[in-house]
């Protein structure tokens, strides 16, 4: 039996601490890696959390934005609205899980932000197109389908986005308007109020009975079905001079109804001007609709609709028995 050999003492302690290295190093590489995933897992829940929030805060703009307008909701403010909020919502959970994985973000924000900087100077005149049109789609100056006069042009709004306004001119050319021109100019919009009043300016000769003409002026819009009875109509003399008297006549009617009325006055002034007894043809129809609510017809409505007898169903014999007498 021999006995075995010993390990020197100057090999044993390197061994030694070779391996008490090594399963320190295995201790803090586990320790990262249990710090890594839940990192991970944090920014995971993050991320789902901004995505959760993201679409419920869109949700609520979009909302909020259709109770502005309860009437007449615009999608095009609603969806702009709903995605400015959705990716700002976004951009902040995206920088929150960079952080929370290690990664410094300030310098990285810090690059967005010059280069949104420069981006936003590139592109500041589409940038406050946006701004006006942002502004036009919530206070509703005009909307579609509104004769509107701006920017020394006249005519029908077609649509209106957040860069440009579309409108028809009365000869139907198309128009293409930057909303910042139109936001930061007067607008005149002729279909906003339901009436409006006309104003014909007529001259009569000398030699013509003055009071005669205006009182057949007053005659006719009185009797004209479209002119508006209050307020009444409204007749003045507003010049005198050697050769001729000029008056007034100021009426209010639908907006529907003010390019024809109008007219109807001028030629109806032209004429008794030059002779106060002619006769005149009867004023023409309104264009304006109905405001009163439709009635329903006798066979509509449910108290004049019978029941049609049922033709598969058997003739019973005692529906045929008259009712007993009293």
């Amino acid at each position: 039996m021999t006995k075995p050999t010993l390990i020197p003492p100057d090999t044993a302690l390197p061994a030694i601490a070779r391996v008490k290295a090594d399963e320190t190093m295995l201790g803090h590489f586990l320790d990262w890696l249990g710090k890594v995933a839940v990192n991970l897992v944090v920014a995971v829940l993050i991320l789902v959390v901004t995505f959760w929030m993201a679409g419920w805060l869109a949700g609520v703009v979009r909302r909020a934005l259709g109770r502005v307008h309860r009437t007449n909701p615009d999608p095009t403010l609603q969806s702009f609205g709903a995605s400015l909020v959705r990716y700002a919502v976004v951009a902040v959970g995206l920088v929150a899980v960079l952080q929370q994985l290690g990664v410094q973000a300030t310098s990285i924000i810090a690059v967005l932000g010059a280069a949104s900087l420069a981006i936003g100077l590139a592109l500041q005149g589409a940038l406050s197109n946006v701004a006006a049109g942002v502004m036009i789609l919530l206070f509703r100056p005009y909307k579609v389908g509104d004769v509107i006069e701006t920017s020394t042009r006249q005519g029908t709004v077609k649509s209106l986005d957040l860069l440009f306004t579309e409108i028809a001119t009365p000869d139907n050319v198309k128009v293409m308007i930057p909303n910042s021109k139109v936001f930061g100019d007067v607008i005149l919009n002729y279909s906003a109020h339901r009436h409006r009043r006309a104003d014909v300016v007529f001259k009569t000769p000398l030699k013509t009975d003055l009071v005669a003409v205006l009182q057949r002026m007053r005659e006719r819009a009185e009797n004209d079905p479209r002119v508006r009875k209050d307020p009444a109509p409204m007749i003045e003399v507003v010049d005198l001079s050697e050769a001729f008297a000029q008056a007034a006549i100021r009426v209010w009617t639908a907006k529907e109804d003010y390019g024809p009325v109008k007219t109807d006055l001028m030629l109806a002034a032209h004429l008794l001007a030059e002779d106060p007894t002619r006769a005149l043809p009867p004023p023409r129809p309104s264009k304006a609709p109905d405001p009163s609510p439709a009635m329903p017809g006798d066979k509509d409505h449910h108290l004049f609709r019978l029941r049609a007898p049922r033709r598969d169903r058997k003739s019973d014999p005692r529906s045929l028995r008259s009712p007993p007498t009293a």
